[in-house]
């Protein structure tokens, strides 16, 4: 499908270093401050096979997320693929799908800046997080590159600190074969999906496709190369963080790195870490509703959502009344949300997102090997969903219900006017 030439256009400002920053900002905050705990009470001792697994399933959808994104590189991710590649319809259930999912990690990211600046008053400072990180995108895409990329150099900093504290500790926990006493098979793939939601944050590279430079080259460039340093600097934490604690008391934790650090004997470098956390949480949340954002305005485009939110601002060159609405979202469920709870549900809705992306990749080409990683990504993304908290699948599954009966009444609706 060809975009009219009135269509509203974004301008084209980021290379492949701001695409790459704006993937880490999306993923390593997540990752490291709202997911590890979680998954850890998942997967026990085993946690680390449970990010092999949910890494492996990220790299195939990023492989067919690049491969896409360089042959349609306009703002919607796999709201566009999905509808150029399998039809109208399955572009709209993964434009849904990413939409009501990320909005949720925006609420999750906004209650752990809460949850790190002012314990008993999480809801009221996620909602000023959500107000200011709006008005920041609000002003432009290249503002917000250049704070992503601030945010994300001072969090990796804390994080290698973390690491060298963490294994500098001669006195811990850390019992080698703890780390192969999990909890079976079943906690291994809900530990992999709840990291699926920290994983996911290389789809904002594919949604900014109308705001990057030479699209082919800078997406199939960025998007592994964010992957592959979110993975290793996942790795790295996790393996730090269980040397100290272990399996159980990192599942109990609630701030793990900041606890791991004074357990490793550094209790003066605790309030260093929290603050990192607020940082971390304050760089995805920037970069999410960067992300969802676009995916409105690309929906209001195309009439999947009101045509009132398909404009550019004519001096900032962003879709601003999709980022109002996008804030105002999110700042109502931040005000309301259960930060684990819209982890899981989350993580549901973008996995069958991914599925939609995998689909569409596999239509592609014919060849094995893209075939094959396409397939292993699908059939990934079914197995996580399927083994996330039964509460998450329930209620994934009924608000995604709500989107394709929204779908079809417009669809009867439009036969019988026309």
């Amino acid at each position: 499908m060809t975009e009219p030439l009135s269509a509203p256009q974004l301008k084209r400002r980021l290379g492949v270093f701001d695409s790459v920053m704006i993937g880490l900002g999306s993923m390593i905050g997540a990752g490291i401050f709202a997911a590890l705990a979680p998954a850890a009470a998942a997967a026990g001792g085993a946690l680390l096979f449970g990010l092999a697994v949910a890494a492996v399933i990220a790299y195939c959808n990023a492989n067919s997320s690049a491969r896409l994104a360089a042959l349609y590189p306009h703002s919607g991710g796999t709201y566009v693929y999905g509808r150029e590649r399998l039809g109208p319809f399955f572009g709209y259930l993964a434009g849904w799908g990413f939409l009501v999912g990320k909005t949720a990690s925006c609420a999750a990211m906004a209650l752990t800046v809460g949850a790190y600046a002012w314990p008993g008053y999480e809801h009221v400072i996620a909602v000023v997080a959500v107000a200011v990180i709006t008005a920041v995108n609000y002003l432009g895409v290249q503002k917000s590159a250049w704070a992503t990329r601030g945010i994300v150099f001072f969090v990796l900093a804390v994080l290698a600190l973390v690491v060298l504290l963490c294994l500098a500790a001669t006195d811990t926990g850390f019992d080698g074969p703890v780390l192969t006493r999990g909890h079976g098979v079943t906690g291994v793939l809900q530990a992999a999906g709840l990291l699926f939601f920290a994983f996911a944050g290389y789809a904002r590279i594919a949604t900014l496709g109308e705001e990057v430079r030479d699209p082919r080259r800078t997406i199939s460039r960025a998007i592994p190369l964010a992957l592959a340093v979110t993975l290793l600097v996942y790795l790295l934490v996790a393996v730090a963080v269980l040397t100290v604690l272990g399996p159980d008391r990192l599942a109990a934790a609630t701030d793990p790195l900041a606890e791991a650090v004074a357990a490793a004997g550094f209790a003066g470098a605790e309030p260093v870490v929290r603050v990192a956390a607020v940082v971390a949480a304050l760089g995805s949340l920037l970069s999410l509703i960067l992300g969802v954002s676009r995916t409105t305005f690309a929906m209001a485009r195309d009439g999947n959502l009101p045509r009132v939110l398909d404009a550019v601002h004519p001096r900032y060159s962003v879709p601003h009344r999709a980022e109002l609405a996008v804030g105002t979202v999110v700042a109502v469920l931040a005000a309301t949300a259960d930060l684990r709870g819209v982890i899981g549900f989350s993580s549901f809705a973008v996995l069958v997102y991914y599925l939609i992306a995998n689909a569409s990749a596999w239509t592609l080409s014919a060849q094995l090997r893209p075939r094959l990683v396409a397939s292993t990504g699908a059939a990934g993304c079914m197995i996580l969903a399927a083994f996330l908290p039964p509460p998450s699948v329930v209620w994934g599954i009924a608000v995604l219900g709500i989107g394709v009966a929204v779908y079809w009444v417009r669809a009867v609706v439009s036969r019988s006017r026309g």
